[in-house]
C-alpha cells in the first residue's frame, strides 16, 4: 500500500516538474522577440536591442535615461514619451495617467511598454545628456530631525553641468531583503560647484529609499544617480518672484536663490517656506544672511503649528494665508513652487485667484 502511495507520488512528482520545464521552454520559445529597433526622434539615433524588455529598461541599457521614481511599477509617471509607432495598445496600468490629448498623440509610460517588434518613439533631446554617474559619499548631516543633508563627491564623471533646479535619480543598493531602486532628488547645491552636489532627503515612513540612506548608508561610500532632469528652472523674464516650498521642497529653491546670487540676477524675490514648528526649519541663519547681501530678496518662513507660548515672532498659520497677506495683488509676478501636491495645488488656487496667471506659475510636486 506505502509502495503504491509512493510511486504514484512520485509519478506525480515527476509529472509536475515535466510540465513545468515544457512550459518555460515553451514561454522562452513564444516570447523570443529577436532583435527589434528602436527609431529615436525621425532616424537621429538608431537602437537594436533583444526584444521583451521594457522600452525604458531597453534604453537605460543603451545609455539613455528616462526619469522613473518607481521601480518600472507605472506608478510615478515620470517616464512618460511618445510612441510613434509598435507600442501596442495602452495597458490598464497607463490608464490613469494618460489625458486624452496625451493618447492622441501617442504619449506612453515606457516602463510599461515592451519591446515585442520595430518601434518609433520620440523623446526630448536634452535627456541623451544624461549621465550615470558614480560618486562617494563625503557627508551626510541631519538639517532636521527627518532631513538630512547628502553630499556626494563626484568620481566618474569628475563633474556634473545642471541647471539650478533641475534633479537626479539616487540609485539604492539592496539591503535587508529589499531591491535597488531609483528615487529623484532635486539638487540643492549651485551649478558653480559642479564636481559634488547637494540633496535635501526627507525621511519617508519605510520608504526604501529614503530609509537606506538614513539607516544604511555611510561617509565614504560608493552610490550611483543618473541625472540631471527636469524643466523647473528661472524663466528668462524681468517679472518679481514668488517662492514657496515646505520641507525637502526647500532644494531646489535653495540651489536657484544662490544661482541668482552667482549670476548677478537681481529680480525681487520673496520666498515663503512652511514648516509646522522651529524643529521643522533648517538653512534658517544662511537664508537670513542672504538677506543681508542681497537687497531684492526676502526670505518669510511661517509655522503652521508652532506652540503659542513658544519665542516665535515670525509668521503663523497656513503657508497659503501668509501668502495672501503679503500679496493681495501679485498679477506683476511669476512663481516658484515645490512641495507637496497638495500645498502646491492650494497655493496654485491662491495665487491665481490673487491675479497671476497660471502660465507664469512653475511648480515641482514632492511625492
Amino acid at each position: 500500500m506505502i509502495q503504491s502511495i509512493l510511486i504514484a507520488t512520485g509519478f506525480i512528482t515527476i509529472t509536475g516538474l515535466t510540465l513545468a520545464l515544457l512550459l518555460v521552454l515553451a514561454e522562452r520559445r513564444i516570447l523570443n522577440y529577436g532583435e527589434c529597433e528602436i527609431s529615436i526622434n525621425n532616424g537621429e539615433k538608431e537602437l537594436t536591442v533583444q526584444g521583451g524588455a521594457t522600452l525604458l529598461a531597453s534604453l537605460a541599457e543603451n545609455d539613455i535615461f528616462i526619469p522613473s521614481a518607481c521601480g518600472g511599477r507605472g506608478s510615478c509617471a515620470y517616464c512618460k514619451l511618445r510612441v510613434l509607432a509598435g507600442g501596442g495598445v495602452i495597458s490598464p496600468v497607463e490608464e490613469p495617467y494618460l489625458s486624452n490629448e496625451e493618447r492622441k498623440n501617442g504619449v506612453r509610460l515606457s516602463c510599461q511598454v515592451k519591446v515585442r517588434n520595430d518601434l518609433q518613439i520620440e523623446i526630448p533631446k536634452e535627456l541623451f545628456s544624461v549621465c550615470r554617474f558614480s560618486g562617494i559619499i563625503e557627508y551626510k548631516k541631519p538639517l532636521t530631525y527627518d532631513i538630512i543633508e547628502l553630499r556626494i563627491r563626484l568620481k566618474q564623471p569628475e563633474s556634473i553641468d545642471f541647471v539650478a533646479g533641475q534633479y537626479i535619480q539616487l540609485e539604492s543598493a539592496e539591503y535587508k531583503g529589499r531591491e535597488s531602486v531609483m528615487r529623484a532628488y532635486s539638487i540643492a547645491s549651485v551649478p558653480a560647484d559642479n564636481r559634488s552636489i547637494d540633496l535635501n532627503i526627507r525621511l519617508v515612513p519605510d520608504g526604501i529609499c529614503t530609509t537606506w540612506v538614513f539607516e544604511v548608508l555611510k561617509e565614504g561610500q560608493a552610490v550611483h544617480f543618473t541625472g540631471p532632469y527636469g524643466e523647473f528652472r528661472l524663466s528668462d523674464t524681468d517679472a518679481p518672484i514668488i517662492c514657496i516650498a515646505g520641507g525637502s521642497g526647500m532644494a531646489p529653491i535653495w540651489s536657484i536663490i544662490r544661482d541668482m546670487k552667482d549670476r548677478k540676477i537681481e529680480r525681487e524675490t520673496t520666498y515663503f517656506f512652511g514648516a509646522r514648528s522651529q524643529a521643522d526649519l533648517f538653512y534658517l541663519e544662511e537664508l537670513r544672511q542672504l538677506e543681508k547681501v542681497l537687497p531684492w530678496f526676502t526670505f518669510i518662513p511661517a509655522l503652521s503649528a508652532e506652540p503659542e507660548n513658544s519665542d516665535w515672532k515670525g509668521e503663523r498659520g497656513l503657508i497659503t494665508d501668509v501668502v495672501s497677506r503679503h500679496f493681495p495683488d501679485c498679477s506683476r509676478h511669476e512663481a516658484y513652487l515645490c512641495g507637496s501636491p497638495g500645498m502646491i495645488d492650494a497655493c496654485v488656487a491662491v495665487l491665481t485667484k490673487a491675479g497671476m496667471p497660471e502660465d507664469k506659475i512653475l511648480y515641482d510636486k514632492f511625492t
